[in-house]
């Protein structure tokens, strides 16, 4: 069904873009650079099929850390909770999402959650599969699947420029490495992340993954279950406590719905049992989330009350 302009939306875009002059893009990755910082756009998309928008919903942006949720969530139908988390911990942290502070004083010295980007790259190490093609392919159809979009696919340019940059992921891996998270090559491993986090869709996309999430893992159109109850559980928790870098708490009380951001600008939202959000805003604040997507998810809740608390 396709997604329909909707004038209350359009008018809450206009509103929050009035902000976006005040944030700036991602040009620590250069090819995140080249994006328009005036962009603003939404799509909410509803269990009964009803999608609505405003906004240049067709522009494609790289997922970038909501690349997170989805991998985790492959993780722990290929692992087991158990697993997984002897691995990597549960709790939030206040530092930057790049920090490695943490793991230096941590005892047990693992990753304090997925959302931050050492508890990303062991997550990603756990996905199952011989090879990094092998392993990019299962999550990528993974993706099309809570999607229902078959070309979706990552972006080269983007994914070469963070390998060539991602100096310090490269640490968190070395780090990882000597403390036996990690077991394989840290080449190998930053190939496969940088392509995740490459991978590249619309606002209609994210959407369509947010409102399987608030599902609790069903697929509106066909009512399977894509992931088990738990596993969407699981991961809309992370999006609560972790899932707007170290402004979670702040988002939370103000917003209060399970969300997860991303340094392309993309905001991908499930309010539980009533629809899915897509944002795409590339002017981030110093947090490192959209500015405007920010903005325009204030006058949403407000207007709407979502907020689950």
């Amino acid at each position: 069904m396709p997604c329909k302009s909707n004038d209350e939306l359009k008018e809450l875009v206009k509103e929050a873009r009035k902000i976006t002059k005040n944030g700036r893009v991602a040009d620590y990755i250069p090819a995140l650079g080249k994006a328009n910082p005036n962009d603003l756009s939404i799509a909410i998309n509803f269990p009964d099929g009803r999608c609505f928008s405003a906004g240049d919903i067709e522009k494609k942006i790289s997922l970038q850390s909501i690349s997170k949720v989805v991998t985790l969530a492959l993780v722990l139908m290929d692992r087991g909770k158990q697993y997984v988390f002897e691995r990597v911990g549960m709790e939030p942290t206040g530092d930057p999402f790049n920090s490695i502070a943490k793991l230096e004083s941590m005892v047990p010295s693992k990753p304090l959650n997925p959302m931050i980007n050492a508890g990303a790259l062991a997550v990603t190490h756990m996905i199952k599969g011989n090879t990094v093609d092998e392993r990019f392919h299962r999550l990528l159809t993974f993706i099309r699947e809570l999607a229902n979009n078959d070309t979706i696919h990552y972006n080269e340019e983007i994914a070469q420029s963070e390998y060539d940059t991602a100096h310090l992921n490269r640490a968190l891996c070395y780090f990882l490495k000597q403390h036996q998270i990690i077991e394989e090559n840290v080449e190998e491993l930053i190939d496969l992340y940088t392509k995740q986090c490459a991978i590249e869709m619309n606002c209609l996309d994210l959407s369509r993954i947010g409102v399987v999430f608030a599902l609790d893992g069903v697929d509106p159109e066909t009512g399977k279950q894509i992931m088990p109850k738990n596993v969407a559980r699981i991961c809309k928790t992370f999006m609560v406590t972790c899932g707007m870098y170290n402004a979670s708490g702040e988002f939370a009380i103000k917003i209060g719905i399970p969300a997860k951001s991303g340094v392309s600008g993309g905001i991908m939202g499930a309010v539980p049992g009533k629809f899915g959000i897509g944002i795409l805003g590339p002017a981030l604040d110093e947090k490192g989330n959209s500015i405007g997507g920010i903005r325009l998810l204030e006058l949403l809740s407000k207007t709407y009350n979502l907020s689950m608390f």
